[in-house]
């Protein structure tokens, strides 16, 4: 499944290089999220102090429409829940 998904890892890292050096795909995947409104509250789990900086950095992670365009075009996630 991990090869399956690597069309949405490359949108997500496109996205996260035009906002500049240290952000990360998985913080554009956390700003998506919280874009969807008040109603989805995104909890990541990490081991590592940095990773949860990281994720909290997320939440100042302004995206534009274009983002937001973007993203929504990228294909489905498959996973084990297929």
């Amino acid at each position: 499944m991990m090869a399956a998904n690597q069309p949405i890892v490359a949108g997500l890292r496109r996205v996260a290089q035009r906002h500049g050096d240290g952000v990360t795909p998985a913080q554009v995947a956390l700003a998506w999220l919280l874009a969807q409104g008040p109603h989805v509250v995104p909890v990541p789990g990490t081991k590592r102090e940095r990773w949860v900086a990281e994720n909290c950095a997320a939440a100042g992670l302004p995206l534009s429409p274009e983002d937001l365009a973007e993203i929504a075009e990228l294909p489905p996630a498959r996973g084990s829940w297929d």
